[in-house]
């Protein structure tokens, strides 16, 4: 079990407390993300249940206003994944302070490889040292969509 983390600046928290995740806010919003298009709300809750989750609220927990996702066996890997800064939150510094937050947690020190897929956040994961593949023809994937979820989510 990874380690329960707690951060805060100004009237924002960052919490890997499974219990204060807003499951609620949280399917509404990736109803709305590309990547998630057609995921069924069973289908993410059961993936909040199997990763390490890190929740950005506002105020003492008061509204759930972001989140990222990480799979990881903890020694050799981790995929990054649902990382989101609600619409009305965004361009404050908030998501950087997320990766920041995200990339310190003890639990993820010393992994061999990270991975992410993004079609539109480049720049924010360049600057924490993110980079295309080496090697993108030794990847390989099995996909199977859900019903409404194009290849690229």
């Amino acid at each position: 079990m990874p380690k329960i983390i707690e951060v805060h600046r100004d009237h924002f928290t960052i919490s890997t407390d499974p219990a204060r995740l807003d499951k609620d806010a949280i399917v509404d919003f990736l109803t709305r993300a590309y990547w998630a298009q057609g995921r069924p709300r069973e289908r993410t809750e059961r993936a909040l249940a199997n990763s390490l989750v890190f929740g950005l609220y506002d105020g003492d927990f008061v509204r759930q206003i972001g989140l990222a996702r990480v799979v990881s066996d903890y020694a050799i890997f981790a995929y990054l994944c649902d990382v989101f800064i609600h619409e009305d939150y965004r361009a404050h510094g908030l998501g950087k302070w997320l990766m920041e937050t995200v990339h310190s947690h003890p639990d993820l020190q010393g992994l061999r490889r990270w991975t992410l897929a993004t079609r539109d956040a480049h720049g924010l994961y360049r600057q924490f040292g993110w980079q295309d593949l080496n090697n993108p023809d030794g990847w390989m994937e099995i996909f199977h969509p859900f019903p409404g979820e194009g290849h690229d989510s």
